[in-house]
């Protein structure tokens, strides 16, 4: 068979990415922040780029106007602490995750998710990558926006309840955050479908 009439189609073209992570699943006060941001398909035209929880704050603070000025397109949602509570934290996650790719689908071929678990309902291509914070730049892009607007989220409301110290630990569990929930009760910021919270006892009165 002549090989001219079926010509080699070549490399398929490059993917725009769109990669999405989130901040702050496990903390017991405080939204759940989700972002997405895709990047051109040929170069990342960031440098410096890593998982989140490897950056000092201060590079997380420098890296986040690179990422907004420079992607195609991003997003960031918070998802609140009343809706974590109705939903659980998974389902609220999975619904920040929809809600961050459906802003940015139009400029992107595919979506990569850092975690094993994909949103119902995605109407564009979508893939998880375990450990993609690590491995894939717009993911570990996402993890920068969505790191950054969580702690900045949180410093504000440490200005309301100062008492938590949620501008040191973001509304974690450390032995800070535990002795306060016993003294003060928990806050309107507080978790309440978490154990942890929810053994603290009736909210304080503000």
């Amino acid at each position: 068979m002549d090989g001219s009439l079926h010509p080699d189609p070549g490399p398929p073209p490059p993917l725009r990415i769109a990669g999405v992570d989130e901040a702050g699943r496990g903390p017991l006060a405080g939204p759940v922040v989700v972002a997405a941001v895709v990047f051109p398909a040929i170069r990342t035209p960031v440098n410096g780029l890593d998982d989140s929880k490897r950056l000092s704050p201060q590079r997380r603070e420098a890296l986040y106007p690179r990422i907004v000025e420079r992607a195609l397109a991003w997003h960031v949602v918070s998802v609140e602490v009343e809706d974590i509570d109705r939903l659980n934290i998974y389902h609220a996650t999975m619904l920040g995750m929809r809600l961050a790719i459906e802003a940015v689908q139009h400029a992107c071929d595919l979506t990569r998710i850092d975690g094993n678990a994909l949103p119902r309902g995605l109407r564009c291509r979508a893939e998880t990558v375990v450990g993609g914070d690590a491995s894939e730049r717009a993911i570990m892009a996402a993890s920068i926006l969505a790191k950054v607007t969580r702690d900045r989220r949180m410093r504000e409301l440490h200005a309301l309840y100062p008492q938590y110290g949620f501008d040191r630990h973001k509304g974690y569990s450390c032995p800070e955050h535990f002795a306060a929930l016993r003294a003060y009760g928990p806050c309107p910021q507080h978790r309440r479908s978490f154990a942890p919270v929810r053994e603290c006892g009736q909210a304080a009165l503000f």
